[in-house]
């Protein structure tokens, strides 16, 4: 295959490779398929002894053509390798992988930090080779599973070539990533891994830290858990994520995490302060600054949290209420993801909640909804 002409179209017979096949690398892999079924992906087992059942249901479903328990047999042939596991193990596939590819060949990860795995590149000689890459969208949720091609759609995906990246090869994964209906950024790795411990990795600490905080703040009752919605369950849903990701993560990016967790400590200190001194216009301020910033946050694209897709409504309490709702969907062929009574309803309107996999299922459930009278509330 001429990796110059790289596109997902029918003539295409490239082979692509995964070491690592979740959330991420199984998503990639369906939205591949969806393109173009003649793509052979073929995904690395590394236990010789029982087939992973993620990569066995991949098989099933068509989006393997082949699950490999020996790197040496199908890589060599790899036009692209996706690194697709924690952050730690990529680094560690990156010297079994360097004697095996072929020249042209382009090895891209698709972990939340850069720093760690381009200075690993970089010792290993495989600069020619590594397109450093991160979706910039993902879920509470992991596994293969949970895996589905739209997860990429409109998302940023950030690319961080290395300083000998060839043209055509950063062009190959340009090409790709728009294919696979993201918007390719290209950063350099060290101000991606300040940007991300900022937005991301800093705010998953606070989260799974306030989980920890109520948790242990609890009655014998549990009624801080039993009262926790809204607010409280809006900003520590990312506390669901995986902790072997979240732990390699903080192992990898440690520098920029501390920095930025080192100045949102500075400013919860401040506020602890006009708290005490009862700073009326400090209290104030935060909060009217604040707004006004999260209000202009671009709501076009998927950011680095996944964006919940969700509409709230009001309904009567009666028998087969949730029940009609839920039909008048399915007719419509609208896929609903979740549906829940909201029981604790401080700072949200809404008797019900309905969440979706894709803004397109939203906008068409409002319509339907709309036609039958019920009041909607759309965050």
């Amino acid at each position: 295959m001429d990796n110059s002409n790289f596109i997902l179209n029918s003539s295409n017979k490239a082979t692509i490779g995964f070491i690592g096949f979740g959330l991420i690398g199984g998503s990639i892999a369906k939205a591949i398929k969806n393109i173009n079924p003649d793509i052979r992906l073929i995904a690395y087992d590394h236990n010789k002894n029982h087939t992973s059942q993620s990569l066995q249901d991949a098989l099933n479903d068509d989006i393997l053509n082949d699950i490999t328990f020996s790197l040496h047999e199908d890589f060599p042939d790899c036009d692209i390798i996706f690194l697709c596991a924690p952050v730690l193990a990529n680094i560690d596939y990156l010297s079994m992988l360097k004697p095996l590819i072929k020249e042209s060949c382009i090895i891209t990860d698709v972990g939340s930090v850069k720093g760690n795995i381009h200075q690993e590149v970089q010792r290993l000689g495989l600069d020619k080779h590594f397109i450093g890459g991160h979706p910039m969208t993902g879920s509470e949720k992991t596994g293969y599973g949970n895996s589905y091609a739209l997860l990429l759609e409109n998302a940023y995906y950030i690319i961080t070539p290395t300083n000998t990246s060839p043209k055509e090869k950063l062009e190959i994964m340009y090409n790709l990533i728009k294919q696979l209906g993201s918007i390719p950024l290209v950063l350099d790795p060290q101000e991606h891994d300040e940007i991300t411990a900022a937005i991301s990795h800093v705010p998953h600490i606070i989260a799974a830290q306030l989980v920890n905080l109520i948790r242990n703040s609890d009655d014998k009752a549990e009624h801080m858990r039993m009262l926790a919605a809204g607010g409280f369950k809006d900003i520590t849903r990312i506390a669901s994520s995986s902790p072997t990701m979240w732990q390699n993560i903080c192992l990898t990016n440690t520098a920029s995490i501390n920095k930025a967790l080192d100045d949102y400590i500075k400013s919860l200190e401040e506020v602890s302060s006009a708290l005490k001194d009862k700073d009326r216009e400090y209290l104030y301020n935060i909060f009217d600054e604040a707004g006004e910033y999260r209000s202009n946050i671009p709501n076009t694209s998927k950011g680095i949290l996944e964006k919940v897709y969700e509409v709230y409504l009001d309904i009567t309490d009666e028998a087969g209420a949730i029940a009609t709702i839920a039909t008048q969907l399915a007719v419509n062929h609208i896929s609903i993801k979740n549906i829940g009574i909201i029981h604790n309803r401080e700072f949200e309107e809404g008797v019900l909640r309905i969440e979706f996999y894709d803004q397109s299922s939203v906008d068409k459930a409002i319509e339907v909804l709309n036609h039958s009278h019920y009041n909607l509330y759309i965050r």
